[in-house]
């Protein structure tokens, strides 16, 4: 048996149903065999891959808080730090119902090559809790993230393992969390991003993740002789990163006509209204339902269907697992020509596949959304130095550390032979930093 397969049955027979982190290890492996197979005598020897898909420490807690009404809840935290071997831990704490640890260790490994394609030092974490903000009062989410930093605190720092917002993790939630740590640890440094600009947050954050698709979306596209300006697209999602890519998609000429949220979606042919988007969603934090009030000539649809709609370019922006086989049939059956992830790991093993067999361009999220953690090692950049770059710096930078992730991995994908296969390129170029520091710093 190859090291490779070896090393996946192992993850698979020690993470006992934890299917998306086994997802995860498998799509990542299968696509650096090539790299492996070149190494394996050295690689077996050094056990390189097993330190790879173990982390180096991983913590679950429970968070009791006290909701409205008086009664105690309790609700389980997590936190995975995967690997330090180019920097201190850096991922985002997701909020969400579903969340568990294998969940937490799927995200946790993905961003091991996620930060290192960006090319800055910061190392692979990530962390959350099944903790559900929505509906919760304000007094509510704070008593969480409180009681959720009281154990957390433990273990981070700026130079350890700094935190960022994900799913459910926003301004509001960060700020309670940073208020905590400040008030706990008896220190103001910069160990969580996507603060507020009040107290060390970056310019640009906001839009980070969502904008920096589209950059790497239309260098890709450019560089296979299309032009985004004039193409239909769809997106999936409401939240942070959906929003600020369809606006930056708007910018560049490009149609953005879906939405989607966990209820339903919209279609709305003649272009997604970001401001109304924006204001059902960041201000009301209300449901799609209400788009029909701004946009009478959309459609709101309950369920599934955002990728039914005749594009050119999708841009899965939700959450893992939500773009499958049979999405990606009517894709391509109605004439995508191109895929780029905002969310992690949103399309599935076999979608994947088959968009890439029917010539499909097709970017993973560990290179396509990529933005959102490489705004935030710049706001730790910034907090290092004590002080902040206006919005068109951090953007400048933001937009060439996109298109410079685009061309690594495009050169990895054509220096093994796999020219156009941007899953085997993303995951080469991030995986020979991460060896290469690993090997230089002994077994550890």
């Amino acid at each position: 048996m190859s090291y490779v397969d070896e090393v996946i049955e192992q993850v698979v027979e020690k993470n006992p149903a934890q299917p998306e982190f086994h997802q995860a290890v498998k799509e990542v492996l299968e696509s650096l065999r090539v790299v492996v197979e070149a190494n394996e005598e050295k690689f077996r020897k050094d056990a390189l891959l097993e330190r790879l898909v173990n982390p180096e420490r991983q913590f679950t807690f429970r968070v009791p808080w006290v909701d409205d009404k008086g009664q105690v809840q309790v609700n389980t935290g997590y936190r995975v730090q995967f690997n330090s071997a180019i920097g201190p831990y850096k991922g985002g704490l997701r909020l969400h119902p579903s969340v568990n640890i294998g969940i937490i260790k799927f995200l946790g490994f993905e961003q091991i090559f996620k930060n290192s394609l960006t090319g800055l030092p910061i190392g692979g974490g990530k962390g959350g809790s099944d903790f559900d903000p929505k509906g919760k009062s304000d007094r509510e989410v704070m008593a969480f993230c409180q009681s959720f930093m009281t154990e957390l605190c433990k273990y981070i720092g700026a130079d350890t393992d700094v935190p960022a917002g994900d799913i459910g993790t926003g301004a509001r939630e960060i700020g309670y969390m940073f208020g905590q740590y400040k008030r706990i640890r008896g220190v103001y440094e910069g160990v969580l991003t996507g603060k507020g600009l009040s107290y060390g947050g970056s310019l640009a954050r906001t839009e980070a993740t969502g904008y920096g698709l589209l950059y790497l979306t239309k260098e890709m596209l450019k560089t296979n002789g299309v032009d985004i300006a004039g193409k239909t697209v769809a997106v999936s999602g409401a939240g942070n990163v959906a929003i600020y890519a369809i606006q930056k998609a708007t910018e560049m000429g490009a149609k953005v006509v879906t939405c989607s949220d966990s209820t339903g979606w919209v279609y709305d042919p003649e272009g997604i209204d970001v401001a109304a988007l924006k204001e059902i969603k960041e201000v009301k934090r209300a449901r799609l339902t209400e788009y029909k009030n701004y946009r009478p000539n959309s459609e709101y649809h309950e369920g599934k269907g955002v990728w039914s709609v005749k594009v050119d370019i999708a841009l899965p922006c939700a959450t893992q697992n939500e773009l499958d086989l049979e999405d990606a049939k009517q894709l391509v059956a109605n004439g995508v020509i191109a895929v780029c992830e905002g969310a992690n790991m949103p399309t599935t093993l076999e979608a994947t596949k088959y968009l890439q067999d029917n010539k499909v361009y097709f970017v993973p999220g560990k290179a396509a959304n990529a933005g959102g953690v490489a705004t935030s090692a710049l706001e730790m950049s910034q907090n290092s130095e004590r002080l902040s770059w206006t919005f068109e710096e951090v953007d400048a930078k933001l937009q060439n550390i996109m298109v410079n992730i685009f061309h690594n991995l495009d050169d990895a994908a054509k220096k093994y032979g796999f020219e156009g296969n941007y899953v085997v390129g993303a995951n080469i170029a991030g995986f020979e930093k991460v060896v290469d520091a690993m090997q230089a710093q002994g077994i550890c």
